[in-house]
């Protein structure tokens, strides 16, 4: 490791005015960050702690929907929206391991925006929204790419926003040794419709499976997925499967995640 300067605001504001500096950088958990800079593939001068911010880690339930502080770490979340969100509970249950699990927070994952991160599955098939110091932003304008966002320099993720839907699941092939989903499947039933989300299978990130949400709009079953064949075009291809491979498997886990669902 190499010589940075580390600060720990009290204030959102201060948070910002610190990012403001060159080549500073916010730090939530560090669960993705400290090992990126370990391995000398990042370089800040300034590291901007968010842990110590007084109001950044909360989760609110209520009515139909589901509000999460951004400096939140994945453990409260699994275990305080337990009840009002059980799909969300057991995605971030099997988030890593207990050590990331107790660092890490919802703000940075989002913010990281991981192409095998969890929760931009669930941000994004729920239609949540992203609460910045500045702004709300949309799930759907938020996520633009592997490890790109809507965010701007120096922009703090507050909160993150999940309505509520009437079923859920979140249904993950998870590679052994890393925990990350190979795919990554979370379907979300709504009165509007059917929103399905798949992460871990595409080179530009969490993608919604529009020909999927479709069918299962007029008829939520599995064996409608069993019918439908996602394209192999822009998925990954690596030692651990082919485009193909992971094709099949966005319609095998999502009719899990149905059957799962109920």
């Amino acid at each position: 490791m190499y010589n940075f300067e580390f600060v720990r605001p009290s204030s959102v504001a201060d948070a910002v005015a610190a990012l403001a500096d060159e080549d500073a950088m916010a730090l939530g958990g560090g669960q993705t960050l400290l090992p990126t800079m370990k391995a000398r593939l990042a370089a800040p001068t300034k590291l901007v702690s968010l842990s110590g911010i007084d109001g950044l880690s909360y989760v609110k339930t209520g009515g139909d929907s589901v509000e999460i502080g951004g400096a939140t770490v994945h453990a409260d979340v699994a275990a305080e929206v337990a009840d009002a969100f059980p799909a969300l509970a057991a995605l971030v249950a099997r988030i890593g391991d207990p050590a990331v699990r107790n660092r890490g927070t919802i703000g940075g994952s989002v913010a990281n925006n991981d192409p095998a991160a969890c929760y931009p599955a669930a941000v994004l098939a729920t239609g949540g929204t992203i609460v910045t110091d500045k702004r709300e932003i949309a799930a759907e304008d938020f996520f633009q790419g592997m490890f790109a966002t809507a965010l701007e320099a120096g922009e703090i993720i507050t909160a993150v926003r999940f309505p509520v839907p009437q079923a859920a699941h979140y249904e993950k092939f998870a590679q052994p040794a890393s925990r990350f989903p190979l795919v990554g499947i979370f379907v979300a039933r709504f009165a509007s419709g059917v929103r399905v989300a798949v992460t871990g299978a595409s080179e530009s990130g969490v993608f919604r499976w529009t020909e999927a949400e479709t069918a299962l709009s007029s008829d939520f079953s599995a064996d409608v997925v069993e019918g439908l064949t996602p394209s192999a075009d822009g998925l990954i291809g690596d030692l651990h499967g082919t485009p193909t491979y992971r094709a099949n498997m966005i319609r095998v886990m999502t009719a899990r995640a149905v059957a799962a669902a109920g």
